[in-house]
């Protein structure tokens, strides 16, 4: 029977990168954690982790185990949630993963008539970008994600799938309007562009097309901030790539405009939620999950201008 508590002691270690930080969130002697482990490797006949200055890394056996482990206690979750069912309760925590881009949608109803509706359970929302959040999936730190464009991943299952463009957006008036066609990435050569950085998903979608198209784009501006990157426009200083949805109160209030790209990568990008694969959500999960695909504009439909 392997040792649960070394097993919990090895996930943290794994997650924080340190002996150290794991014991600190822990709220006990590093010694301890460290004894527990190396018992652990001792009594398995494994190296679980390689130790050096900076911190640990875990070898192929510790990953092992730590997907095991994290397994189990999705799995009990799960037992609970539907025992709890059962007796009429529900009650629980949900964790969700979140881009910038889907937190106006979110927040703007749908956060709160959930929370209105099931008062025993609490959220957890954690925003990050892509690769952070598809991390926080199959590391199992969250229960779902709601991601833009993801890259397709055997981890993860996809429980909600929407059609949201990748458009150019430009301010108000810009010359780029009277074109009166769909864009091509060489129309915007020669005006001030925004980008996301590199981890986001729209700036993967962007990436790939101008490989493919074989065009070298020179933004002025990288940000990890949506916010940032919408003023960047509304101010009028240059141009950047955004699903509708993301910039509609702006669109509404005349201080952008929208264009369509000419790209079928750009037009066909999808919004997703999406959990690991081969985890079941507990009932909070799927509760939280059915009512997010609901209220949410970018999950209970494709992008508007397609429904036009």
């Amino acid at each position: 029977m392997l040792n649960q508590r070394a097993l919990a002691y090895l996930s943290e270690v794994v997650r924080r990168g340190s002996f150290r930080r794991a014991a600190d969130h822990l709220n006990i002697d590093v010694s301890v954690v460290s004894r527990q482990i190396k018992a652990l490797e001792e009594s398995l006949g494994v190296a679980l982790l390689h130790r050096h200055s900076s911190g640990v890394q875990v070898t192929e056996s510790g990953q092992f185990l730590v997907d095991h482990f994290q397994g189990q206690v999705s799995a009990e979750k799960v037992v609970l949630s539907k025992l709890q069912q059962l007796q009429g309760l529900v009650s629980g925590q949900v964790g969700i993963a979140v881009g910038e881009g889907f937190i106006a949608d979110l927040v703007s109803q749908p956060l709160e008539s959930f929370m209105t509706a099931y008062p025993g359970i609490e959220l957890d929302v954690t925003m990050a970008e892509m690769d952070e959040a598809i991390d926080l999936v199959i590391q199992g730190h969250v229960d779902f994600a709601l991601l833009y464009a993801p890259p397709v991943d055997a981890q993860l299952v996809c429980h909600v799938e929407t059609k949201h463009p990748l458009d150019l957006i430009v301010p108000a008036g810009h010359p780029l309007m009277a074109l009166k066609r769909q864009v091509f990435l060489q129309d915007i050569q020669g005006y001030p562009l925004g980008l996301m950085n590199h981890p986001f998903g729209m700036r993967h979608l962007v990436n790939a097309v101008a490989h493919q198209e074989r065009i070298s784009l020179r933004a002025r501006l990288h940000t990890n901030s949506v916010a940032v990157l919408r003023n960047f426009v509304v101010s009028g200083i240059g141009v950047t790539f955004m699903p509708q949805l993301t910039v509609i109160d702006a669109l509404d209030n005349a201080e952008i405009g929208i264009l369509e790209m000419a790209h079928p990568a750009l037009n066909g990008a999808m919004a997703q939620i999406v959990s690991r694969h081969g985890r079941a959500l507990t009932v909070s999960a799927e509760a939280c999950l059915q009512h997010l695909q609901r209220g949410m504009r970018f999950f209970n439909s494709d992008a508007p201008r397609l429904l036009s």
